[in-house]
């Protein structure tokens, strides 16, 4: 039997990349929407804080291992922002689309140059709720904003984020490139290798 791990998120874009990046491991994703209607609290101002309360929160009502990321998109123009709020941009119930045209709106009269911006992820494992030793890792994915979106594929700000050495948009990209190359990609990866070199049961 496949050792189940709680995903904390009910994003499925997420959960099916995430289940692909870890696929080595040959563990079971389990979204956390399989055990609680309710979103954790993401109070907290950075993405390491915000992701071990996600994990934390998985673990308590799952009972089960829990992996967690905290994400955002953070552009040079605005100092940043959004940051930590990034899927709360444009309200606390804002969609991928609210969020992407506030960016925009933002970025209003910004010229090329200045638009410049980075994926950031920070990802995170514990065994449990009061896990001692939560294994973290963290990766970026740097790009530029275009002034309109292009591309169906990802979620998020993908279709904004341009990859200049990709010359598309992240939702442009095939599934397989984009978790080679991305922010959560790169994160996974590194958390796969730590895991794979931790002592004791995991």
């Amino acid at each position: 039997m496949k050792k189940e791990v709680v995903l904390a998120s009910r994003n499925q874009g997420k959960l099916a990349e995430m289940q692909a990046l870890l696929a080595p491991l040959e563990w079971k994703l389990r979204p956390i929407s399989d055990f609680v209607d309710e979103a954790a609290d993401e109070p907290a101002p950075t993405f390491v804080e915000n992701a071990l309360l996600k994990a934390r929160h998985a673990c308590m009502v799952s009972g089960l291992p829990a992996i967690a990321d905290d994400s955002g998109i953070e552009v040079d123009a605005l100092e940043g922002r959004p940051g930590v709020r990034s899927a709360r941009y444009a309200g606390e119930d804002a969609s991928d689309s609210d969020n992407n045209q506030q960016l925009l709106r933002e970025l209003k009269g910004i010229p090329d140059e200045r638009r410049g911006a980075r994926y950031f992820c920070v990802m995170v494992y514990l065994r449990h709720a009061e896990d001692p030793t939560p294994i973290i890792s963290q990766a970026i994915w740097r790009g530029t904003i275009l002034h309109n979106p292009k591309g169906s594929n990802g979620f998020g700000y993908d279709p904004l984020f341009w990859v200049p050495d990709q010359k598309a948009t992240a939702a442009e990209l095939d599934a397989a490139v984009k978790n080679r190359l991305s922010h959560r990609g790169k994160a996974a990866k590194h958390l796969y290798s730590l895991l794979h070199d931790a002592t004791g049961p995991l």
